[in-house]
């Protein structure tokens, strides 16, 4: 009998995703069995804040999960074990403090709950933590870097910064040119994970907005609003499609596992 491999990865796929495991889900006696020294916490990391007229509020989490989600998938594909932790909704999300929806908090926040939370675990023996981040305001991005630079003692942090420009060379066109804030880039990868939270008849009737909020940030500004993007989007937004987000998101994960595998093999 012939086997359609595509029905045979599709399966493989829908059991990887299906082992994934969620730390919150679990019970304490099931976390004590586990053989915790080679298991690795997931943390997904984003803000609530406004991403145009089309896409929700959280965003930010749905592409972080995704990412969590695919990087799991992938290290378990390498006997790799990985717990997804409960996400870190908040944190600075200044550039859009002017829109009604937005919740922004002080970036050493973020930096202090983050190293707490490693420490935790570490006290349990789980001492690798990756962060799932899909935020990338400039406040907040510095209180990852930190994080990272200055993990608590034995604790191993995996962090990938979409803004550097190898990691930015693996992502899409449109993130390429820094005009990526609920865009094609973001759009997309909703649409692929929750296409219920997608305005499709507002984003058909979006404008491009080709400013890149990269070279703005650069250039010194401070807001949206600043940067030229007075709906709160940059980018095509109309341009989005679940097939774009699913292979970002696979990207993402692979990016992530990889920094992962990085921080075991040292």
């Amino acid at each position: 009998m012939k086997v359609n491999s595509r029905s045979l990865s599709a399966h493989s796929r829908a059991r990887t995703r299906m082992s994934v495991r969620r730390f919150a889900e679990m019970t304490w006696e099931e976390v004590r069995d586990a053989d915790r020294a080679r298991t690795v916490a997931i943390l997904p990391v984003g803000a609530v804040e406004a991403h145009g007229p089309h896409l929700p509020l959280g965003t930010d989490m749905v592409i972080a999960e995704a990412m969590a989600v695919a990087c799991a998938e992938r290290l378990g594909a390498r006997d790799t074990p990985s717990w997804i932790l409960p996400p870190v909704w908040y944190t600075a999300a200044d550039f859009a403090r002017t829109f009604p929806g937005t919740v922004s908090v002080d970036p050493t926040t973020v930096s202090d709950l983050i190293r707490q939370v490693a420490a935790s675990l570490q006290r349990h023996e789980i001492t690798t933590l990756a962060i799932a981040n899909a935020h990338l305001d400039p406040a907040h991005l510095e209180s990852l870097r930190a994080v990272a630079a200055d993990a608590p003692k034995d604790v191993r942090i995996a962090f990938v910064d979409l803004t550097r420009r190898r990691v930015a060379e693996r992502l899409t066109e449109e993130f390429r040119t820094g005009a990526c804030h609920a865009g094609r880039f973001e759009g997309s990868i909703v649409l692929a994970e929750r296409p219920d939270l997608y305005r499709r008849d507002v984003a058909r009737g979006l404008e491009p907005n080709p400013a890149s909020l990269s070279t703005a940030i650069r250039d010194g500004a401070a807001s949206f609003h600043e940067a030229g993007g007075p709906r709160a989007y940059f980018g095509w937004p109309a341009d989005a499609s679940a097939e774009e987000g699913r292979a970002t998101v696979q990207v993402l994960g692979e990016l992530l596992a990889d920094a992962v595998l990085g921080e075991v093999d040292r």
